[in-house]
Parts: C-alpha cells; structure tokens; sequence
C-alpha cells in the first residue's frame, strides 16, 4: 500500500478533481492524504479521506473577496504570491511530516512548488498535477495567454522571448525570492528559470485532461502522460436536491448560468443571465453561494441556487453559460451541451478558444457580456445542428472512471519506478 499526499489548492476547480483522484486511488488500496484549505474540509471527509489543513478558512473567504482576484493580470499574481510563496515554507514542513521514507508519492498541484522541493531533497516521487493545457508554454500551438501575442501568425522567436521574458520579470519577481531562500536553507542551488526549466522537472507531468482537447505539442515535457477529464464533483450517491428537481420537472430544459464557485463579483454577469433568458423566452438556473449579486425579483422562469453538482445538473439543461474554468467546461462537455463563455483571467481564455475551436461554443467577452450579446450568442447555437452534432460526439469521448483509472495507473507506475530503483 503506497501513501499519495495530494495537494489540491485552489478554488471548487481545483479540489474536486485532486479529491476524485484521491477516492480512486483510495479505492485501489492505497492510503491518501489530502492537503487543502479547511474551507473545504467537507468536500474532503465527505469523500472518506484523510486531510491535512493548510492556512485558514478566513485566509480562503479573504482571498475570494480580493477586488484583484479575476484581473486577468493582477489574479494570477495575487494567487501566486499567497498560493506558491507565502504558503510554500508551511506547505514544505507539512509534507515533510507526513512523508513516509520509500513510501510515498507526492500529487502536486500547478501551483505547489514545495512537493518538488521534497521530491529534490529526500528522492521521493513527484507528479505534477495539471488540468488545463493552457498552463503549457509551447511555440507551437501556443496557449491563448492574455497580454500576450501567441496566435498561429506569431514567429516562434517572438514567442520564446515573451515566454522568457515572463518567466524573469514576472514569475521570477513572485516566487525567485521565497523558494531560493528555502532552497538555500534546505542545502540546494538557486533555480533562475522557474517555469521554463524547472517547474515541470519532476518525474512525472500527469494531464488531467484528453488528447483531443489539447493535442500534444513538440516542445511539450517529455514526461507528460494524459489521462482525460475526471469528472468528479459530488459523490456518486449524491442526489439533486428536492428543490433543483422540482423546477427541472416544472418546464423544458433551462439555461445554466455559472460564473465560477469563487466568483463573488458576477452582479453585471447574472443581470445579463437574466435579461438573455427573457429575450429567448427561456428558463434559467442561477448558480452561485453569494446571493448579493442577483438581480432582486427574480422571475417565476430563473431559480438560484447555491453550489450544485454540475455532473448531476447539466444533463438536464439546454446550455451552460460559464467563466471558463476548465472544471465547468468538461462537465459541460459531458453533458454534451453547448456553452457561451466569457472568460476572465487565468487559463479561462485558452479554454474558451479551444471549446470554440471544437465548435459547442460562443465567446462573449467581458465588455459585451449583456443580455442581447448572451442571447444573441445561445440562438445561434440553438439554431445549429452541426453545434448539437459536436456536442454529443465529444460527449460520448468524455469517460471520468476510465480517465481516473489511468490517472491511478499512471500513479502506480511511477511509484513501483521508484520503489525498483
């Protein structure tokens, strides 16, 4: 029986598929731990496994209510700065604590740098979680990255020197400073290089998410296994509560609206939600903890409710207007209903573009996201067959056991690897 310490950090997004992986694991007989935020403890227990807690619930509720969180420049380095830097020492001594010597392989996130600072230090094996390919810097098909000019007319020479350039002023500047100094203090060198060099350098990059969503680029590591969406999100037991299904039966399918579970700044995006809905004389089900951003009166044809499984929902909705976050656009995808999306900063914009690229869906930017623009962007996808058509096709690709199986396969590879050297 090996040990897996999962580090899920992060938003909803990010927990639930780190938890998924963990269950399957779990379920293969292997001991897991999961370190994460207590916020979201329940997730965690709910799902029958151990948690190490890391930080504070007040720490997580802070850090949703930041007014820079989804800038689409500021976001990344606000999450940086608390997620990879100011947690990394802390982070460090958790999983050193709970490592067992020649037992135990580390499930790091994106954004956990001390998991490969355990995996230097002591030799233990280390793989690199990812769940979007937007993370991936290639010269290639490159990532849709925003303030960046990366499209398919770009020379690659361009594009080296912007990727480097953001790694020493940008990356550098956050993160240079905390992990060299743990580095020295551990009795490793200095790295300069954080992102290009040195943050996929571990023994495995595992690709939580299919080839045919992001097709496999030359410059990609050469580590890097896919496994495809694991879809987790609820427990497979877990119902629909009475209410959702009541105002599923009441009508035909409606319109999801989700701009995200830590969004707490989507007043302009549930106006619009509502105002579409009106325009196509359409149902709509607002999704969202935060009820201070809803239009006041909601009409008898929108419902709003708190956090709701979106593997037990879409199925039975007509489309998903989402943030792109590539946790909604894979339930989406599996759900095998189109989606309208407006992306806001992180990988969110590279998702979009490749959810448009594979024809099931529009994208409505920030600027123009309004009612008219919402609706005008779903009854152009109502209206096609060929959208329908990629839909269910990609449907029937989406397999969250089977993706979670080879993930767990992936896994246990590495660790007999390492056991046999």
């Amino acid at each position: 029986m090996t040990q897996f310490i999962i580090t899920a950090l992060g938003s909803y997004g990010d927990v639930h598929p780190m938890v998924g992986l963990g269950t399957a694991l779990a379920a293969r007989g292997h001991r897991v731990k999961i370190v994460t935020n207590p916020y979201f403890e329940g997730v965690v227990f709910g799902a029958g496994l151990e948690m190490i807690p890391l930080g504070s619930r007040d720490e997580y509720v802070r850090l949703t209510q930041h007014p820079d969180l989804w800038h689409p420049i500021r976001g990344p380095k606000l999450v940086l700065t608390y997620a990879s830097s100011r947690m990394l020492r802390t982070l460090y001594e958790l999983l050193v604590a709970n490592r067992e010597p020649g037992n135990t392989v580390y499930c790091a996130h994106t954004m956990d740098l001390a998991s490969r600072l355990v995996g230097e230090k002591f030799g233990d094996p280390v793989a690199n979680v990812i769940f979007a390919p937007g993370v991936l810097w290639s010269e290639f098909d490159s990532p849709r990255l925003k303030g960046a000019m990366l499209g398919s007319g770009v020379p690659r020479w361009l594009k080296r020197l912007q990727f480097r350039l953001s790694d020493s002023l940008f990356v550098q500047m956050i993160l240079g400073g905390e992990l060299n100094r743990l580095r020295r203090d551990l009795g490793l060198t200095p790295v300069r290089r954080i992102y290009s060099q040195w943050m996929f350098a571990s023994n495995m990059v595992l690709a939580l998410f299919p080839e045919w969503f992001g097709p496999p680029q030359p410059d990609w590591p050469a580590n890097l296994r896919t496994a495809g969406f694991p879809l987790w999100d609820s427990h497979a037991d877990a119902n629909l509560a009475s209410e959702i299904q009541a105002f599923l039966e009441a009508g035909p399918p409606p319109i999801a609206f989700s701009p995200g579970s830590a969004n707490k700044v989507a007043h302009s995006f549930f106006a619009a939600a509502v105002e579409a809905c009106a325009r196509l004389g359409r149902r709509g089900i607002l999704l969202t903890k935060y009820d201070h951003q809803l239009p006041k009166n909601l009409p008898p044809t929108v419902a709003h409710f708190g956090f709701v499984p979106l593997s037990k929902l879409l199925p039975h909705t007509a489309a998903l207007v989402h943030h792109g976050g590539i946790g909604s656009c894979a339930q989406g995808l599996s759900a095998g209903v189109p989606h309208v999306v407006q992306p806001m900063s992180y990988d969110q914009f590279d998702n979009s573009r490749r959810l448009v690229r594979l024809g099931v869906a529009k994208e409505v930017s920030v600027r123009n996201f309004r009612g008219r623009g919402v609706a005008d962007a779903l009854a152009l996808l109502f209206e096609s067959s060929t959208v329908a058509s990629n839909c269910r096709e990609l449907a029937a690709r989406c397999n969250g056991p089977g993706s979670l199986a080879a993930a767990c396969t992936a896994l246990e590879q590495l660790a007999e690897r390492k056991t046999a050297r």
